[in-house]
């Protein structure tokens, strides 16, 4: 007969396998020395005056929060944010929206007709930038482009001559064509990848049971891949946030440059253009804010799961 002391023998601790952490040292020093020292000189530099003296060796003023008070003031800044935001937010909801079409197309067909659809997508995925839209640039050419000839061909004779390029509407057309055509791939892929995940007996479960084809859609494919379309539409939004070589390469072919500036190209006038590294570091610090605050609501989600 056993007698209960009341005294519990002392737990071992288990032991943490530090393997990990110090296999992830390395490459999170050399993360932060290559992202800490370029940040840390756009701290430096928004404080100061600046400019194109200081590149030929003058040593730079201390200005404070000037450069931020400034910047901020300037109407020409908000307009810029505003259109970069509604251009960012289109070209992400229409890039997931198209991608996610194609991801189901993929998935309804089978054999060649699959392979051929993926081969399409990775050669357009991999076409580099510039010969991207300097192929739009022919289609869209207000001499001879194909989109002004097919247009004029239906009757819609007001195309004819017409120069995409020169009103920031269409210009913003063209360009959201651009970038659109640019990420579908990625996002159709991933979704795709993300649908084959998806098993098969859920889904006969679902016929047998009589579930539309709508049904499927909303309460069976789309809540398993949420996640997957939570971080593509993420990285879309701060993709077409920070979007700059487009632009500035549909710019060259004619267009007003004041008012198709996103805050990229914003940037770029500010430095290279009007040798004002101090305004141009303020404005980049402000991006960088406002990417971080597109983020925190995935951040927030995952620190959430983490918890759970």
């Amino acid at each position: 007969m056993s007698i209960d002391t009341g005294v519990r023998p002392p737990q071992r601790r288990r032991k943490k396998n530090v393997t990990p952490y110090i296999l992830l040292l390395a490459p999170t020093l050399i993360l932060l020395a290559g992202l800490g020292y370029p940040l840390f000189w756009q701290i430096v530099t928004s404080l100061q005056e600046y400019g194109l003296a200081q590149q030929f060796g003058q040593p730079p003023t201390f200005a404070g929060f000037d450069n931020f008070a400034r910047i901020f003031s300037d109407d020409r800044l908000w307009a810029v944010v505003a259109r970069s935001l509604a251009f960012c937010i289109f070209n992400a909801l229409a890039t997931v929206a198209l991608g996610l079409l194609i991801a189901l197309l993929m998935r309804a067909v089978h054999g060649g007709v699959r392979i051929f659809v993926q081969i399409a997508l990775l050669l357009a995925w991999s076409m580099p930038m510039v010969a991207a839209v300097t192929v739009f640039r022919w289609l869209f050419d207000y001499r001879s482009g194909v989109v002004n000839w097919l247009l004029s061909a239906i009757g819609l004779t007001q195309f004819s001559q017409f120069a995409w390029l020169s009103h920031p509407l269409t210009f913003f057309i063209v360009a959201s064509a651009v970038i659109i055509w640019m990420s579908v791939p990625f996002v159709a892929l991933s979704l795709f990848a993300g649908l084959t995940q998806v098993p098969l007996e859920v889904i006969e479960a679902a016929k047998i049971d009589g579930a539309s084809a709508s049904q499927m859609l909303h309460y069976i494919l789309m809540p398993m891949v949420r996640p997957v379309l939570s971080i593509v539409l993420l990285l879309q939004l701060i993709w077409d946030l920070r979007v700059f070589a487009q632009i500035r390469l549909l710019q060259d072919a004619g267009a007003p440059v004041e008012e198709t500036n996103l805050l990229g190209n914003f940037i770029y006038e500010l430095g290279m253009g009007s040798h004002d590294f101090g305004a141009a570091s303020a404005v980049s610090l402000f991006v960088l804010a406002l990417t971080i605050l597109i983020s925190w609501p995935y951040v927030r989600s995952l620190l959430k799961e983490v918890d759970q």
